[in-house]
């Protein structure tokens, strides 16, 4: 699978500079942990819950992650210089694989659910995630996990991001246009504003089955937009929104003043007491 960076939205509001991005990221699965903390991102990612046990193994067996360096412990939380064999430690990583899948298969032989099964094998997955923040947000992000002493490998993937970011020209948009992710397909032009949105929201939600690449059904999208609706399953709303002309006074969540979330246009979308 490898690192991959795609945008799939890029809008500037009306009248200010304020810039809203959309990306599909591909990275190793155990740096998500540290991508998760940057707050100011929407997300949605691949499940290892969700993902089938056969499929999830065929992608470690014949795509795993390997490291991309082996640098020498040392006091602190950045490596030393590098070790002098590099073969052998990508044998012994292989290995540690090897083990895991024998361990996994026999957990899945006897019956045990993928959402424990497929977490054995994480260390050696990739994850694809849909990103979405303004333009501060993605600064930031590159300010931290560009500098010299990040962790490696999301260093890779920050330096790859800032260099799509950068020589990317975003749409401008009107107020009554959305910033609308993975629209834009052979058909999508027969549907209503609404069902733009809809779909929108739908195809984000299904990066967490690997299944929105390539496979565009619009039925099978609002239908997911309705359940997760109904559900109170908010995240995939988050990546689509539309301009303000005034400050939201409060109510622009993690994209700031200028931008409407559609989440934030759902009376529910917040639970203030869960059923007992």
């Amino acid at each position: 699978m490898a690192y991959g960076v795609k945008i799939l939205a890029d809008s500037l509001h009306p009248t200010t500079d304020s810039r809203l991005t959309t990306f599909e990221l591909t990275y190793p699965r155990i740096i998500h942990s540290e991508f998760m903390t940057h707050r100011q991102f929407s997300r949605n990612a691949a499940s290892s819950r969700a993902i089938p046990f056969e499929k999830m193994l065929l992608n470690i067996q014949n795509d795993p992650f390997i490291p991309i360096e082996w640098g020498m412990n040392q006091k602190g939380m950045v490596a030393g210089a590098l070790h002098g064999e590099p073969e052998l430690c990508e044998a012994i990583w292989l290995d540690a694989r090897n083990a895991a899948v024998d361990r996994a298969k026999n957990l899945n032989k006897i019956g045990i659910h993928k959402q424990l099964v497929n977490r054995i094998v994480e260390p050696w997955m990739w994850i694809t995630v849909i990103a979405t923040a303004v333009d501060h947000g993605w600064e930031n992000f590159f300010k931290l996990r560009c500098a010299p002493d990040a962790e490696p490998h999301i260093q890779r993937i920050a330096y790859m991001v800032r260099s799509v970011y950068d020589s990317h020209v975003p749409s401008q948009l009107s107020y009554n246009e959305s910033h609308l992710p993975l629209i834009g397909f052979p058909g999508d032009e027969s549907l209503s504003d609404i069902q733009r949105v809809q779909v929108s929201v739908g195809r984000c939600a299904r990066v967490s089955y690997l299944t929105h690449d390539g496979k565009r059904d619009t039925e099978a999208d609002i239908s997911m937009y309705e359940r997760l609706r109904q559900s109170g399953h908010w995240s995939p709303f988050e990546h689509v929104a539309k301009p303000n002309e005034r400050l939201l006074g409060g109510r622009g969540s993690n994209f700031g003043e200028w931008w409407l979330q559609h989440r934030k246009e759902h009376v529910s979308e917040y639970c203030r007491k869960a059923p007992r």
